[in-house]
């Protein structure tokens, strides 16, 4: 794996802070709302990653998520 460069990592960052703009404005002022957005984001690129993403994220998020197989997903 290469190192990143500085000018890749700023547009990393760039990239992560638009996303979570993006997702407070769809999901509105209400914390409960954007919790949920995310947790339907990362179940569906898991499926799309054929379950391969959910190993790679905190328990409370895949619990959140429904990626936890002792817990269903929120609706």
């Amino acid at each position: 794996m290469r190192p990143e460069r500085p000018d890749e990592v700023a547009a990393t960052d760039e990239d992560a802070a638009e996303l979570i703009a993006q997702l407070k404005e769809l999901a509105g002022a209400d914390p409960a709302d954007v919790r949920q957005v995310v947790a339907e984001v990362l179940a569906a690129l898991d499926r799309a990653a054929g379950g391969a993403l959910r190993e790679h994220l905190p328990e409370t998020i895949r619990h959140d998520a429904g990626l936890d197989p002792a817990s269903p997903a929120r609706r």
